[in-house]
């Protein structure tokens, strides 16, 4: 899925705020890049129709909230593009192999922890 640079900050925006409506958004970003309120409900309602936000009208306005947590997101463009380059079944093992040569000591027993975890999730998920 490919976004737009206005829409990343978007996206951005209400993963860390939550929730807003359009003229919070707007009121919050146009200090930083200009813009109009229009271009701002328009972007708001391009995510929702994604699926990558919800809303709920409160008012006469849409409250809009992320549908997606970030990682989850990130996760999801991860394999996207596994699957546009990569043609077979190993290809997203040996592309996240290549990124994982660039990560601390830390972050690699990070993502070992978490991992593991993933493992426990998936045995207990067979298990019912």
């Amino acid at each position: 899925m490919r976004l737009g640079d206005l829409e990343k900050q978007v996206l951005q925006y209400l993963w860390d705020r939550k929730s807003a409506d359009a003229k919070q958004v707007h009121s919050d970003l146009s200090r930083a890049r200009g813009g109009s309120l229009n271009t701002i409900q328009s972007t708001l309602d391009r995510l929702y129709k994604k699926g990558l936000l919800s809303r709920e009208k409160q008012g006469h306005a849409f409250q809009y909230s992320p549908a997606v947590e970030r990682y989850e997101f990130v996760g999801q463009l991860i394999q996207d593009v596994t699957r546009e380059f990569v043609d077979d079944e190993n290809g997203l093992v040996a592309a996240f192999t290549s990124i994982s040569s660039e990560l601390s000591e830390s972050q690699l027993e990070q993502l070992e922890q978490l991992i593991e975890s993933q493992k426990v999730k998936r045995q207990q998920g067979d298990r019912e």
